[in-house]
């Protein structure tokens, strides 16, 4: 039994002994085998441009459009024209009448006649005591003075008769409504017989517009304003006419932000002979952008940082990381243009987080 006992003890002695030198063995590999270093990803920076395509709601308005009113108080007597109707400039739309001008005209007729025969009147005795002057001793010279002046009055009492007398004239032509320009009449809001007139709350009698050219109307962002192609042209298709596409060019553009959309409105002319198109449609219009004429770095979206304080890039330099700030530009499938302190072949971090700190060293190993 005791010998038993003795080859047992021996035998958990040579089994510890055995686990004692495996954990040493495997702890001596462990301290062998180097700390692998973590792997940093950058890329080169090379110069390039992006150019992208902006989908955006519209509008398009009618080139021009002009309500008409009566410039005085008066009656439609006739009206040549209706809703639908094309016309051309200076083409008689309608017809006021108003009989109180009628008598103006007359009153002022007459005073024209009354003020020219006194400024006649005082025009002849100033002449004649003018003659009469030459024989020294006749006439003062303060008679002869106050005749020029009666005269003078009188010629300018006859003169502003002339000018009311043409103001009942202008008045009465005002009886008439021409179109300032071809185009369609659009709406109609006056019949035979309805009294029309200026003053505040007045109905225009007819509403204008010119459709064989139309204005299609954009506001662009701010994130986009600078880099329009102000000389390109852009697509568009109308929901009313699927599968038609039409081509507009860009023709006005503001240069400047509109203060409640923090827009730059832009304006393109359409041509529109066949009236496919109608002022109202909201059509949604492809606008192509390019780069600025700065030049332009090209960098993955993933390279870009977007922290509290900024826009920034992340560079290696002497074996650290420095974040230099950026400014961005076009964006498109998945790639950024940026502008900043950037010069070509510089190495950037393609992925960036803020857990890369400005200014720290660059541990591990750089794979370009």
């Amino acid at each position: 039994m005791i010998r038993t006992t003795k080859i047992m003890l021996a035998g958990l002695v040579a089994v510890a002994a055995a686990g004692l030198q495996s954990c040493s063995s495997t702890s001596a590999e462990e301290e062998k085998t180097p700390e692998k270093q973590p792997v940093v990803s950058a890329f080169l920076l090379t110069e390039g441009a992006l150019s992208d395509t902006l989908s955006i709601p519209g509008e398009l308005v009618a080139f021009q459009h002009v309500d008409l009113y009566a410039k005085v108080s008066s009656f439609v007597k006739r009206l040549y024209v209706d809703v639908g109707s094309e016309v051309r400039a200076g083409q008689l739309l309608a017809v006021m009448e108003a009989p109180e001008l009628n008598a103006q005209s007359e009153g002022a007729q007459s005073r024209v006649r009354s003020q020219e025969a006194v400024y006649l009147a005082s025009k002849a005795t100033y002449d004649r005591l003018l003659e009469t002057s030459k024989t020294p001793g006749t006439i003062s010279q303060n008679d002869l003075d106050v005749a020029k002046a009666r005269q003078q009055s009188d010629y300018a009492q006859y003169q502003a008769a002339k000018a009311a007398l043409q103001e009942v004239h202008d008045n009465r032509n005002y009886l008439e409504i021409r179109a300032p320009f071809s185009g369609v009449i659009t709406a109609r809001n006056v019949s035979a017989g309805a009294y029309v007139g200026p003053g505040a709350g007045a109905v225009p009698m007819f509403t204008l517009q010119e459709q064989k050219k139309l204005r299609l109307v954009v506001n662009l962002p701010e994130s986009n304003a600078g880099v329009l192609d102000q000389n390109g042209s852009v697509r568009f298709t109308v929901k009313s006419l699927p599968g038609q596409h039409f081509t507009a060019r860009t023709s006005r553009v503001s240069g400047a932000l509109d203060n409640r959309l923090r827009a730059q409105h832009v304006e393109m002319d359409v041509p529109n002979a066949d009236k496919k198109l109608l002022p109202g449609m909201i059509p949604e219009v492809q606008i192509p952008l390019q780069a600025g004429a700065a030049a332009s770095f090209v960098i993955p979206g993933s390279a870009l940082l977007n922290s509290s304080q900024g826009v920034y890039v992340i560079k290696i330099m002497n074996g650290k990381t420095v974040w230099v700030p950026v400014q961005t530009g076009v964006q498109t499938g998945g790639k950024v243009a940026v502008y900043g302190a950037l010069h070509k072949n510089d190495t950037l971090v393609t992925t960036v987080t803020e857990e890369v700190r400005n200014g720290a060293p660059a541990d591990g190993k750089i794979v370009l």
